[in-house]
């Protein structure tokens, strides 16, 4: 399908990805070869891999370590019948990583997970994804590849190692401008929203469990030009 006006696949996956909270991960079992499908919670890194906080006594943990290939569906969420909203299926391995910055992006998104994040049968996983499926609705079912719904990062190496910066300074010093970035610009509920992300191509922006992807009108590399977008992003969002 070739994208529209109104419907660009590869920005709809990536939205859903960006804001996913929760999903469903689909493994292997060792012996039979079953699907076995669970529900996991969800992360991404700053190029958008999923990210997965899971404990080995887990039966997916122990299919995983068996068989690392997995699929996860991550949809919107919304209330209503769930087969009108958009999902993506995301294609790949799963492996253990004991990356610290994987540490940190995950607990920013799921700040509950610290009380056991320090258990001995709990490791982080990042899934390398091999192919995409998108449904975005009647007649918008896409296949998309890897590059279609990850963030290259490799050029804005200044941004990815700024983030923990950027977000401490957005949610002490700015805490207003990331509300009206949400309900302004995004058209959310009001409420205490905090930054919790940040890449090349956009902010994330959380409020308990919900997620809002606020994506930049151009590419941003380094932290100074991340400020300018940032004010411009303000100005209209006061001006709304």
């Amino acid at each position: 399908m070739q994208p529209t006006p109104d419907f660009e696949p590869k920005s709809a996956a990536k939205k859903l990805l960006r804001e996913g909270r929760s999903a469903a991960l689909a493994s292997l079992m060792p012996q039979s070869g079953d699907p076995y499908c669970s529900l996991v919670n969800v992360a991404t890194a700053a190029d958008g891999a999923p990210l997965l906080l899971i404990s080995r006594l887990a039966v997916h943990t122990k299919n995983l370590i068996a068989d690392p290939r997995a699929s996860l569906m991550i949809d919107e969420r919304k209330a209503g019948d769930p087969l009108q909203d958009a999902r993506v299926m995301l294609m790949g391995t799963a492996t253990p990583t004991d990356d610290p910055d994987v540490r940190r992006r995950y607990l920013e998104r799921q700040p509950e997970a610290e009380m056991f994040v320090g258990f001995a049968d709990f490791a982080f996983y990042r899934m390398a994804l091999t192919s995409a499926h998108l449904v975005a609705g009647f007649g918008r079912i896409v296949d998309l590849k890897p590059s279609d719904v990850l963030t290259p990062i490799d050029d804005a190496a200044e941004l990815t190692a700024a983030e923990p910066d950027i977000l401490a300074h957005m949610n002490a010093d700015h805490a207003d401008t990331c509300r009206l970035y949400a309900t302004r610009l995004l058209g959310a509920a009001d409420g205490a929203w905090r930054c919790v992300g940040c890449d090349p191509e956009g902010l994330e922006l959380q409020l308990d469990r919900t997620a809002l992807r606020l994506p930049f009108p151009q590419r941003i590399r380094t932290p100074g030009v991340l400020r300018q977008m940032l004010k411009q992003l303000a100005d209209q969002a006061r001006a709304a």
